[in-house]
């Protein structure tokens, strides 16, 4: 593939060796006819289902163990940052199986975001964040399946505004903790970046993960870290309680 040539001041030329993508267009109705599209939106279900089964079981399982009144104790269990490589350890496992197929989103917030970028196309972008929500109210549905009594008792891994916070408190910490995950994503698939270290795309999910990791370390004692509208919502619908729903 031939380098591309930018003009520089004074009307030299200097070889590019990376490629800027085209936009996706707005509306491109022949991807209905791609199995491509359909393949790329089941692994967007799947990894969502999976990301939430496991990260959800986590939650309920820290909480379990540290009840005082069901034997446990107040060390016990993997902790907040157990729980917080939890989210990120399956972040950086499931993105990085599935960003050969749909480009490893696994949450509205990277689709929109992408989208806005004219990364994804808008009938890519319906289908992406609808097979998201519904592969997280499966996962959750999983979990409550499997653990019915503990999953009501501890709260379903509903993302809730802990006591002492208001509830622009957690507005921000949402804003300012998806802005942290969807920058490093854009800076981690940046095309120029890829050029100059050819090893980057192996491992662009490592620092996917590691943001989503901090970000859990700085905000699951507010608001229980959200940043993942799927995953904030496919457990508000399971839970199914008005605390998980006058917080979303």
């Amino acid at each position: 593939m031939a380098k591309d040539l930018e003009v520089q001041e004074g009307g030299a030329t200097a070889a590019r060796d990376y490629v800027d993508p085209p936009p996706a267009p707005l509306l491109d109705m022949e991807e209905f006819g791609k199995w491509s599209l359909y393949r790329a939106v089941i692994a967007e279900f799947v990894a969502t289902l999976l990301f939430l089964y496991v990260s959800v079981l986590t939650v309920i399982g820290y909480k379990a163990q540290t009840d005082a009144n069901a034997g446990g104790v107040d060390c016990g269990g993997v902790g907040i940052l157990g729980i917080a490589w939890a989210f990120g350890g399956m972040i950086f496992v499931l993105v990085y199986c599935t960003a050969g197929v749909s480009g490893g989103h696994i949450n509205p917030a990277v689709t929109f975001g992408l989208f806005l970028a004219r990364k994804v196309s808008l009938v890519r972008t319906v289908l992406y964040i609808v097979a998201q929500c519904l592969g997280a109210i499966c996962g959750c549905g999983l979990v409550k399946a499997f653990q019915s009594s503990y999953y009501t008792r501890y709260g379903g891994g509903a993302n809730e505004l802990a006591d002492g916070y208001n509830k622009g408190t957690g507005l921000g910490a949402e804003i300012i903790g998806t802005f942290v995950l969807v920058y490093t994503v854009f800076s981690a698939t940046d095309p120029k970046r890829s050029a100059r270290d050819s090893h980057i795309p192996v491992l662009a999910p490592l620092p996917i993960g590691f943001a989503v990791f901090m970000v859990h370390v700085a905000t699951i004692p507010i608001t229980g870290t959200g940043i993942n509208p799927a995953r904030s919502f496919g457990a508000a619908v399971i839970y199914n309680q008005e605390k998980a729903w006058d917080d979303q």
